[in-house]
């Protein structure tokens, strides 16, 4: 792990260029949340070690405190004005982590306990549309949620275990902080997961498989127990019954869905298995 000693007695681990994988790429309904899977390709980087203190705030800001404490209690402007005010010391983009940059760096990060971590990017519902070269993912939301940032929080009592959660960043919160990287600055056009699912595709696969494991099951016991006859009086009861069957069956398992990435040439493509 290489340190990289910063301004204001900041400490930065160096990241070398990667790929980390974001998502999820089962079908379930209860994982729509968390679809599509993509690989994201990152950049060399530097992310703080820990999230800044209060001390660290204090004097980037020219004031004097000397709690080493973790700063909170803070809002998405603040972050902005102290990236803003590194900015001067580097050539490269100061800011937030992405949740990708987070998530390769995560076996070297300090989180305690109980903490929460705003990230750069808006919480949205999904990750179509994300970024697939690291950048942050804002300008989407609109109202109050486009105050609403990714974040990690700390498990309260066991180390290294996180949850990917939304928090507000628009109003300070206690024991929520905030760590910045220095990455470099993308251009051109932001390569994305495609925003849109392919609906008739979808369509077809839940019909198949609500057939396969909701209505054919449905006709075939009744006959298979010797009641043939009910399959043909009660076809309507042994359809809606079928229907339930493979919806419900939909909530906890379907095939992978595409998990999206890009290419050595920069195109987007469809990773096979």
């Amino acid at each position: 792990m290489e340190i990289v000693d910063g301004p204001y007695g900041l400490r930065f681990i160096k990241i070398e260029s990667c790929q980390v994988f974001l998502g999820e790429d089962k079908g379930a309904w209860v994982y729509a949340s968390e679809r599509p899977r993509h690989r994201v390709n990152l950049p060399s980087y530097l992310i703080l070690e820990s999230p800044i203190t209060e001390s660290q705030y204090a004097e980037i800001l020219g004031d004097k405190n000397q709690s080493d404490e973790i700063k909170d209690m803070i809002t998405n402007d603040d972050v902005d004005k102290i990236c803003e005010i590194l900015s001067s010391h580097y050539e490269d983009e100061v800011r937030r982590p992405t949740q990708s940059e987070w998530e390769a760096a995560k076996p070297m990060l300090i989180l305690p306990c109980g903490w929460t971590e705003l990230l750069a990017d808006e919480a949205t519902g999904n990750h179509r549309g994300a970024p697939l070269d690291g950048r942050p993912r804002i300008g989407e939301m609109i109202g109050p949620m486009s105050g609403h940032r990714v974040s990690q929080s700390a498990h309260p009592s066991r180390e290294g275990v996180y949850a990917c959660v939304n928090t507000p960043g628009d109003r300070p919160l206690p024991k929520v902080g905030f760590r910045i990287v220095i990455s470099p600055k993308r251009e051109g056009e932001v390569p994305r997961v495609p925003n849109n699912a392919n609906l008739s595709s979808n369509i077809k696969s839940e019909l198949f498989w609500t057939t396969i494991v909701g209505i054919i099951p449905s006709f075939t016991i009744p006959i298979l127990r010797g009641f043939s006859s009910y399959a043909i009086d009660g076809w309507a009861n042994l359809l809606f019954g079928g229907l339930c069957a493979g919806f419900v069956t939909g909530a906890f398992w379907r095939p992978k869905r595409p998990t999206w990435a890009l290419d050595s040439d920069g195109e987007i493509i469809q990773m096979k298995d």
